[in-house]
């Protein structure tokens, strides 16, 4: 850690992060041995060891998330002092180029672009089935009886709750503690897609995992809203981004989660689109309110504006956190 190009434990160059994103963007995920498909192993056993036990209340879903964590945060920071750190005697360009690729690992917005693209180019070619099933790589609701208007719905709603989840919280972690905390990041999420469940199953044992993630994506959630609406505003004009911080203002708690709806809604305020809404998951009617108001017709036209507010948020958010880290 001699020169100040070396990486340190709980920091990332700006230049290494700006790789990471700018790798995913141009390249997006591995097909094969995908580090989260070695996480989601991992609370997979945990959650199975821990049922064997009895442990199937709420302490058992705290262990699972305290015994996941710990071990995947251990992984992270044994990686970057013995691996990059001895790359980093050989090269820094080298070493900052593999952590790079690395942290690229967990930035989704290439894959979350292309599953949004390729379900509206299936039901722009009449192929609605497969629509349904392609849409179930986005979302969790069941997408069997689903019209192609609720699809275009359900893919601009992952199109904002992802843009937090997949790409501005990760980078944000990144930034704020190097790659542990974004591996621990990643891994809070992971664990509350598996298991925070509203269901039988997991409405006590994935608690913690569920209330922890919010924790974690509070400060995300809301940058990524205030990235929307300024994305609408440089995109579409003064009234669009006025509706879209009107929206986000009037329609941000209208979801169970403290987060997802800030995003959402600032989405649906840029575009004119209603989301949520009852859904089925899983078989069951869940009944949601309605965030925003209902002005233009959902169409592929929406459909690709909404991924270009995505990309251009992604990109504002990359550029002012690189300036403001030079500044200060």
């Amino acid at each position: 850690m001699g020169n100040s190009w070396s990486i340190k434990m709980f920091y990332v160059e700006s230049w290494i992060i700006a790789a990471a994103f700018l790798i995913d963007f141009f390249t997006g995920d591995p097909r094969r041995y995908h580090p989260v498909i070695a996480i989601g192993k991992l609370i997979e056993k945990a959650e199975v060891f821990l049922r064997n036990k009895k442990l199937n209340s709420r302490s058992g879903g705290f262990l699972l998330f305290l015994s996941v964590t710990a071990v995947v945060f251990l992984f992270s920071i044994l990686f970057v002092y013995f691996f990059i750190e001895n790359l980093n005697r050989l090269s820094w360009f080298f070493s900052g180029i593999v952590l790079a690729v690395a942290g690229s690992f967990f930035i989704a917005l290439r894959g979350l672009i292309e599953e949004a693209k390729k379900v509206d180019r299936l039901l722009d070619e009449g192929n609605l089935v497969q629509a349904r099933i392609s849409l179930k790589a986005l979302v969790g609701r069941d997408t069997e009886n689903l019209t192609p208007e609720k699809i275009r719905i359900a893919v601009i709603e992952s199109l904002s709750e992802n843009l937090s989840d997949g790409v501005i919280a990760p980078l944000f972690y990144f930034i704020l503690g190097g790659f542990p905390c974004l591996i621990l990041y990643k891994t809070v999420n992971t664990l509350d897609s598996m298991v925070g469940y509203k269901n039988e199953r997991y409405i006590n044992f994935g608690w913690f995992s569920a209330k922890m993630d919010d924790i974690f994506n509070y400060v995300p959630a809301r940058i990524t809203g205030i990235l929307i609406v300024l994305s609408s505003f440089i995109l579409l004009g003064f009234s669009a981004g006025k509706n879209s911080f009107k929206i986000m203002l009037r329609d941000r708690r209208k979801h169970s989660s403290p987060n997802s709806a800030v995003p959402e809604a600032a989405m649906s305020g840029a575009v004119g689109v209603k989301m949520g809404g009852p859904n089925y998951y899983g078989g069951i009617l869940v009944e949601k309110p309605f965030i925003g108001d209902d002005l233009n017709t959902v169409d592929s036209e929406i459909v690709n504006l909404s991924i270009k507010i995505v990309i251009l948020s992604s990109f504002l958010f990359i550029s002012a956190s690189i300036i403001l880290r030079s500044i200060l």
